[in-house]
């Protein structure tokens, strides 16, 4: 499984850090602001029950024999109702606010309750409850006279302060309401206000954090991406370097300038490793070019010495058969040296081409004669037309048809086959030459085009050879700028393409 850019797992973690902080941030401010709103709730609504004290009538005792205690009036009923629609006014900033009100005598009579709500029975029942569980104000405790007061039956009675109401918060079916009750000496008071208008101030600020974290996030995204390009711009630009590091790209260097501090170190060392390799590429190329040159006239003297001796001696002599062999080692070192001058050239980017228009399709009939000449035991099948042309060094294109063909040949089965195909396109000409042998393991595909590499280990001499013929031909192939390759083919085949640029 491919992972996702560096650039694009910073943008990522960096939303992620932020979305987390933004949530949790926006999580603790909605119930922050939620806590203030209750909170200041029930301030008010602590204000308002203190404040019912003077709507209630002064506490009167039923005279003895009473049948039963004081009934509410008309006219408190109006107050009461009046008091009602005050705190719905209260509550509420431009509408009115649905309140809940039960007023209780201290003998749990209703004095007062509201009627003009949808739920008005599960309310009252909540307030009576809630009023239950409200305890009663503490005892007075009379203090004796003080001495200046002469008569002491007209003593102020002491101020009896309720305990501080418990607030709670209630749900019914139609809405969720803030609870408190008090009790007074005269009377009890319970009073409902819906959490309708502070739940609606809450989905608000819910709906802004909604649509603002997200954009939050994006920014952050957008922010960080940006960011991590600029701060990875020299990693672009190595990669870059690295990407044209060939043959002729070994002198390139990344310029410092503003380059960030901490890839100042990281681009030095890359440079240095340029250079190096720079060095140790030239001298290579140098030494293998010097040894096959300096090699060359010693080898060609030699040759011409054995050539002038083997015609000398006697022939069918021991003293022949022993210079003819000696002859053909030394024509086999001869070609060694030409190819490996040709692959120091090419790999200093050296090789000089005589460009010329070449006939492709001559050349392959010339091959295919030689074919036939080698090896009549094998059969031969071409499918070309006349008139192929390109552009290109006629001696080393024949020499690498002559290694193909060669390979061809030496690595065929026997009563075996070749096949020779050729078509061109408006840019490119492709030459494919197919041959039955046996399978090339998987292992040694990669390396058939490696310098002195041979299928057989044992690198002996019952198939002629070195390994540099595919090396050097696709080292040609590439300064006609083009390419060698080796196809993927059925089992018992084996097929090497060469493309190369119409012009």
């Amino acid at each position: 499984m491919k992972l996702p850019s560096f650039r694009l797992r910073i943008a990522l973690l960096s939303a992620a850090l932020a979305g987390s902080t933004l949530v949790g941030f926006g999580a603790v401010s909605w119930f922050q602001i939620y806590n203030a709103k209750i909170s200041r709730l029930d301030a008010e609504l602590l204000n308002h029950l203190m404040r019912a004290t003077p709507n209630f009538p002064p506490r009167e005792e039923p005279p003895v024999g009473a049948a039963s205690p004081r009934r509410e009036s008309s006219h408190d009923r109006s107050r009461w109702q009046f008091y009602e629609d005050s705190l719905s006014y209260a509550f509420g900033t431009n509408t009115k606010t649905p309140v809940a009100l039960v007023v209780l005598d201290t003998n749990n009579n209703i004095l007062y309750q509201s009627n003009s709500l949808p739920a008005d029975l599960e309310v009252n029942r909540l307030l009576l409850k809630r009023l239950q569980l409200t305890p009663l104000p503490p005892s007075p405790k009379r203090e004796p006279p003080l001495p200046s007061n002469p008569n002491p039956s007209f003593e102020r009675p002491p101020l009896i302060r309720p305990r501080p109401p418990q607030f709670v918060t209630q749900q019914t079916i139609t809405a969720v309401w803030r609870i408190g009750a008090v009790k007074f000496p005269n009377a009890q008071i319970a009073i409902a206000v819906s959490l309708q208008a502070v739940d609606q101030e809450m989905a608000t600020i819910r709906n802004i954090f909604l649509v603002s974290i997200p954009g939050a996030l994006l920014l952050v995204a957008v922010g960080a991406w940006l960011v991590s390009g600029g701060a990875l711009r020299p990693i672009r630009q190595l990669t870059g370097v690295i990407q044209q590091v060939t043959v002729k790209g070994l002198d390139q260097r990344i310029p410092i300038g503003t380059t960030d501090v901490e890839f100042v170190e990281l681009i030095q060392v890359f440079n240095l490793m340029l250079s190096r390799l720079e060095r140790s590429f030239t001298q290579a190329s140098r030494f293998s070019g010097d040894a096959a040159h300096e090699l060359k006239t010693p080898l060609t003297i030699l040759q011409g010495e054995l050539e002038r001796t083997l015609q000398q001696v006697d022939p069918g002599s021991e003293v022949q058969q022993r210079l003819s062999n000696l002859l053909d080692e030394v024509r086999r070192l001869s070609g060694i040296m030409r190819k490996l001058l040709l692959l120091s050239l090419a790999d200093a980017g050296k090789m000089s081409l005589y460009l010329v228009d070449v006939d492709m399709s001559e050349l392959l009939m010339e091959m295919l004669e030689d074919v036939e000449m080698l090896a009549p035991h094998l059969t031969v099948q071409t499918d070309f037309i006349d008139g192929l042309q390109v552009k290109g060094d006629r001696d080393l294109l024949i020499q690498v048809l002559q290694n193909l063909f060669s390979n061809a040949i030496k690595y065929n089965l026997t009563n075996g086959w070749i096949q020779i195909r050729a078509h061109q396109t408006p840019t490119t000409l492709h030459v494919t030459i197919v041959n039955a042998s046996k399978d090339i393991p998987l292992s040694e595909r990669d390396r058939i085009f490696d310098r002195f590499y041979r299928g057989d280990p044992s690198r002996n001499r019952k198939v002629e050879g070195i390994g540099l013929g595919l090396s050097l031909a696709r080292e040609i192939a590439r300064a006609h700028r083009g390419d060698l390759t080796l196809d993927l083919t059925p089992s018992g085949q084996t097929a090497f393409t060469l493309t190369l640029p119409m012009k």
